[in-house]
């Protein structure tokens, strides 16, 4: 199968130590802040009866994306089906040929360990690994990124379970569980971007999940507590975190890498019209920077559409900039780890032009990261 060249680039991003040690402890930060009571108690009443049904297991794949600035990095947003991992490693290479040869064992044992381990807390021990994996799109064949989960549907055959990318209609799913050619699945790779399973097309996988018939990975639970745009409010506000129990430690780390959030029913609407240019505008209910809004780029008429209970206002922070090759403009460059729970599973970057990210600028894309 041939790599998926157009959404990767041929630059080298580089990554200052000090600011991935940075990242690092953001994500664990992050994750211990989610295992918390007193965190659950205040996020289980902002999010969808679904959300609120704790499966006993995490999220795999997760991806938290940052911007590197002089005063260090600033967590962006966080994701729970984020994809670009295996091309983001496949950027270093020339062709997949050549990365598969180098994939080393101890590279695809860590992406499958977080699949066994998810398996293993569903079957409470029974399950090794899963037997049946159904990797989940919506009309898969048409996103930008269906190579890379063929691709992973490949690493779970090596493994020895068998794997397809299917669109959830292809599925025969509700309360009993789900199967896929009148075979039973066990495990389903969530790429969907209905991260509650409100949508009619995934009524049957919600009723199973919601039933313990299957493991669905990433899920509703793990969206809600951290993928979820509106937890940056919370985790932008000093004094909620210091009320949950926070340590000093990690209330000085977020306050200094999560950007001020504020939904924009909280603010004035005149003041903020004049002070726009310091803010970038987000809906809570999109994704993949779908209907995101650079303040200083924005019309009044724009302004005024933006609905009060679900945009997100953050502070802009300006991407960092990698050099373009030869006379060519610098890129914009977004920086994301991956991660399972507080493990992390690899570095990304993401390289565009324009006001959001994006893969389809011309020599942009998911690239090879080089930390210095």
């Amino acid at each position: 199968m041939p790599l998926y060249r157009e959404a990767i680039s041929d630059l080298t991003v580089h990554l200052p130590r000090r600011d991935l040690r940075t990242m690092i402890r953001t994500v664990r930060a992050l994750y211990r802040l989610s295992r918390m009571p007193a965190y659950r108690q205040a996020v289980m009443p902002l999010v969808p009866e679904t959300a609120r049904f704790d499966p006993g297991y995490d999220a795999v794949m997760m991806g938290y994306d940052f911007h590197l600035t002089e005063d260090g990095p600033h967590l962006i947003e966080v994701n729970t089906n984020a994809g670009g991992a295996l091309l983001s490693y496949l950027a270093g290479f020339e062709n997949e040929a050549a990365a598969r040869a180098h994939m080393s064992d101890k590279l695809k044992n860590a992406f499958l360990q977080q699949f066994a381990e998810e398996i293993h807390a569903f079957s409470q021990g029974r399950q090794d690994r899963p037997r049946h994996v159904a990797i989940v799109d919506e009309t898969p064949q048409e996103q930008f990124l269906y190579r890379e989960m063929e691709a992973f549907a490949g690493l779970f055959r090596d493994w020895g379970c068998k794997a397809q990318v299917v669109d959830p209609q292809q599925l025969k799913a509700g309360a009993d569980g789900a199967t896929l050619d009148d075979e039973a699945v066990d495990l389903i790779y969530n790429r969907h971007c209905d991260f509650y399973l409100e949508e009619p097309a995934m009524a049957g996988i919600r009723d199973a999940y919601l039933n313990r018939r299957l493991c669905l990975t990433p899920n509703p639970f793990a969206y809600g507590l951290l993928g979820d745009k509106r937890r940056m409010v919370l985790w932008s506000d000093v004094g909620r975190l210091k009320d949950i129990g926070v340590s000093q430690e990690h209330v000085e780390l977020l306050r200094r890498v999560v950007p001020v959030s504020r939904l924009l029913r909280t603010r004035d609407r005149d003041a903020l019209w004049k002070d726009k240019s310091h803010w970038v505008f987000k809906p809570v209910d999109r994704f993949g920077s779908r209907g995101v809004l650079v303040g200083d780029k924005m019309t009044r008429k724009r302004f005024n559409a933006l609905d009060d209970d679900t945009t997100l206002l953050q502070q802009f922070v300006a991407p960092s900039l990698t050099p373009g090759a030869e006379a060519e403009k610098p890129m914009k460059t977004d920086l994301r780890l991956y991660a399972y729970r507080d493990r992390i599973l690899g570095v990304g970057a993401r390289l565009y032009h324009g006001q959001v990210t994006n893969l389809r600028t011309e020599g942009g894309g998911f690239a090879q990261v080089e930390v210095v």
